[in-house]
């Protein structure tokens, strides 16, 4: 089987992590049937500068054509820094996610065992904390009407949402609750925000034709405190795109480095696969950064193409990277292990313990 996979390297340390997560992929290609068409185009500063577009529609068009999009990272300090400066990397990303109707953000938040000291947090607290978090990604205050006035004294960001935008959010939700420990937390504002309300009075219809799971519901400022007192009460969490935004790059200081944790952004046709953290353009160059979430992002990019076993192959060979004490820079002082020895180790394993033929969702392959 083969599949059309679109490739943005992105900013910063971006090429160095998927460049590891393209070197597994490789591995499963080479002990399998499946082949991948690594389809390469530019986002973000590398785009900016070639073509003065943080993305370009030819860009758009290859992504829309691929099966997937495995992607790095976004961001660069020269336009962070430049407040007057109007084409911005992450412009590019909030287009494509547009343009691919990546309505949902996945992104599951683990403890790791042999991490667990590694974590700001107290071992009690986090020791059993697996949860997933579903984030509306395409509406919200991030795409709502916004301005600043003439003379720049006042400025306004709007919340907008849809009931369609909502539904189809928390239906994901519902189901993964379902195929879980069957206990969704809605994260709101609704005691404020009128656009909190109306997702509170949509999960609480829908919460009719998913009787088997139980609602709860927080205030996100509540969540918050929550997600450092007692995380592990989380199993799935529902939120809007700013909450989320939020309280996911909170809760994912429980893994101990944003490093390790990957996420997926799904639409109705497309999907895209990236870590969650950014750039980090001080690493550039220097073989320090972390390639795990990039990895486990292109395992999750498996799954959803119909080959869990494969995502689980994968898994276990981050687990035992753990347990052999290949991690990077940003778990241990000294003796680390590099981006490029990560990924070695990882795509050995995986080289090693995929069986042909594989197993699909979809029958044999």
């Amino acid at each position: 089987m083969k599949y059309k996979i679109a490739v943005i390297k992105g900013d910063g340390i971006g090429p160095e992590i998927i460049k590891e997560a393209i070197k597994v992929l490789d591995a499963v290609s080479n002990s399998t049937d499946l082949t991948f068409d690594y389809r390469y185009v530019a986002m973000g500063g590398e785009s900016i500068e070639k073509c003065g577009e943080a993305i370009t529609d030819e860009a758009i068009a290859t992504c829309k054509d691929s099966d997937a999009v495995l992607f790095g990272a976004i961001g660069d300090p020269k336009y962070d820094n430049d407040p007057s400066v109007k084409v911005r990397p992450e412009q590019g990303l909030l287009k494509l996610r547009k343009e691919l109707g990546l309505y949902a953000n996945v992104r599951p938040i683990k403890a790791y065992k042999q991490l667990i000291e590694k974590s700001p947090l107290k071992s009690a607290i986090i020791e059993k904390v697996d949860m997933v978090i579903y984030r509306e990604l395409t509406g919200g205050i991030y795409f709502g009407n916004k301005g600043t006035n003439e003379d720049e004294s006042f400025a306004w960001d709007t919340c907008e949402y849809e009931v369609t935008e909502i539904y189809r959010i928390l239906k994901l939700a519902f189901k993964a609750a379902q195929s879980r420990s069957k206990k969704l937390t809605l994260i709101d504002k609704a005691n404020v925000m009128e656009t909190s309300r109306l997702w509170r009075k949509m999960a609480q219809e829908m919460s009719t034709d998913y009787e088997d799971v139980e609602l709860n519901f927080l205030f996100v400022d509540n969540a918050a405190m929550q997600m450092i007192l007692n995380p592990s009460q989380f199993d799935v969490i529902a939120t809007s795109n700013m909450f989320g935004d939020i309280i996911s790059d909170e809760a994912s200081v429980i893994a101990g480095s944003l490093g390790l944790l990957p996420s997926a952004s799904i639409g109705v046709q497309s999907a895209l696969f990236e870590p969650i953290h950014g750039s980090y353009p001080q690493a550039k160059g220097l073989g320090v950064a972390n390639p795990v979430g990039t990895i486990l992002s292109a395992a999750m990019m498996l799954r959803h193409l119909g080959y869990p076993e494969l995502e689980k192959v994968i898994q276990q060979a981050v687990s035992l990277s753990f347990d052999k004490g290949v991690v990077g820079k940003d778990l241990v002082e000294s003796n680390y292990s590099s981006t490029q020895q990560i990924g070695n180790f990882i795509s050995e394993y995986v080289a090693s313990h995929v069986n042909i033929p594989m197993i699909s969702a979809y029958g044999e392959i």
